[in-house]
């Protein structure tokens, strides 16, 4: 599978070309303090399955060996890297993908650090645009 994403303002671009080792959904603190969102959507692949094909993101320690790789311009987070927990891989944010639907979620992960209300947000009434 070979998919192609990027950053908001277009300077950091990547391609995907491999199937993903897992998709979820993570609810820990330290993905909510970095995107600003209480949940992220993350796809693992293999590290030589991904590449940069445009641009140089800054890279953030946010926790141990834990190193988050953003567009140094738009701030959008990329990619996620932890070789003591996840050796070999590279976890990117489904939601830079250009076609995001192409991985959905799997699974939801770190549950026990979720906020209190995400856990009923399918029972939220939903409108198709913002509602008048």
């Amino acid at each position: 599978m070979k998919l192609e994403g990027g950053c908001q303002c277009g300077d950091v671009r990547y391609v995907v070309d491999g199937e993903p080792e897992h998709v979820a959904l993570c609810h820990c603190a330290d993905c909510r303090k970095s995107s600003g969102a209480p949940v992220v959507a993350w796809a693992a692949f293999k590290t030589p399955d991904f590449a940069l094909t445009a641009g140089n993101p800054s890279v953030y320690n946010s926790s141990g060996s834990a190193m988050r790789h953003f567009c140094p311009r738009c701030g959008t987070g990329i990619s996620y890297t932890n070789e003591a927990y996840l050796p070999g891989l590279v976890d990117i944010q489904v939601a830079t993908l250009d076609d995001p639907d192409a991985l959905p979620p799997q699974a939801h992960i770190q549950v026990a650090e979720r906020v209190g209300w995400m856990q009923h947000m399918g029972e939220l009434p939903e409108f198709e645009r913002y509602p008048g």
